[in-house]
């Protein structure tokens, strides 16, 4: 997929160990970020994290903006379950490829429940997680009782998305819509349409919340009280069950803290990163 014309910055790639190519933004020195996005369609990290990881990077830490198999600028397979495994292996691949453990990982959605895989199977590789309303914690029939799932799921089968209908879609991701650019659509439209058919259908990811207790490492969390993604509730499983967490709950505010509150956002984490 290197060679797709989207309108997103090219950044470097690597091959990991299962033969699959990943693309990969990297900005900034210091201690590694490995950012991890979520899983709309057309999704990649930099139309995630475009308003995030260059403040990182003026703060002095190294950003690496990944694009997850089945998104961005990544191979996307055909052939692949796309579960929860297969995204932990392949990030544990990327992060012993590039070398970049141990490392702090930030994810939204999608992207969080891969960074709670991430720490429960090699807990070795993060220090630190920040997560933005996270997959993980629910049973997979209620976050598809979801509105936005819901809405996400049949657009996505009705074949290829254009601007609008990704507008469609995206306006449940946001309370406030008129923060929707065109420019992020654009860049999700032209991704979208080269993502395999079996993405969605296949996307598994268990219910961690029973191991939540084993995460001692320190766990900074946002939730939106208007997501129509990932049940709010569950901002309240990891504070009863992670032993180190604590979790920011914002009113008119949907799946996107870091879009919809950005300063707020950027400038929590890396007080959170500086001091702890």
């Amino acid at each position: 997929m290197q060679h797709q014309d989207f309108p997103l910055p090219v950044g470097n790639f690597v091959e990991i160990d299962n033969g699959l190519t990943l693309h990969y933004l990297d900005v900034g020195q210091g201690p590694t970020v490995i950012w991890l996005h979520g899983s709309g369609p057309g999704a990649s990290g930099h139309s995630n994290f475009k308003t995030n990881y260059p403040v990182f990077a003026d703060q002095g830490y190294r950003n690496i903006i990944l694009d997850l198999p089945g998104f961005g600028r990544s191979d996307k397979p055909d052939d692949v379950n796309y579960d929860l495994d297969f995204f932990v292996e392949c990030l544990n691949q990327f992060i012993n490829a590039v070398a970049l453990k141990p490392c702090i990982l930030l994810g939204n959605s999608l992207g969080g429940a891969i960074a709670l895989g991430q720490t429960l199977a090699y807990p070795e590789t993060v220090e630190r997680l920040i997560l933005m309303a996270p997959g993980g914690v629910e049973e997979r029939e209620t976050y598809f009782k979801m509105e936005g799932i819901k809405r996400m799921v049949d657009v996505f089968n009705q074949g290829p998305m254009g601007v609008e209908e990704m507008r469609f879609v995206m306006q449940l991701q946001l309370f406030d819509t008129s923060q929707l650019e065109d420019e992020l659509l654009a860049e999700r439209a032209a991704v979208a349409v080269t993502q395999p058919a079996c993405l969605f259908s296949t996307m598994m990811v268990p219910n961690m919340t029973e191991r939540l207790h084993e995460i001692k490492i320190p766990m900074l969390g946002f939730w939106g009280n208007n997501d129509n993604f990932n049940p709010v509730e569950g901002t309240f499983k990891f504070l009863d069950h992670a032993p180190n967490a604590r979790f920011l709950m914002l009113n008119r505010c949907g799946h996107w803290v870091q879009v919809e509150h950005t300063d707020l956002f950027n400038r929590t984490c890396i007080d959170f990163l500086k001091n702890g």
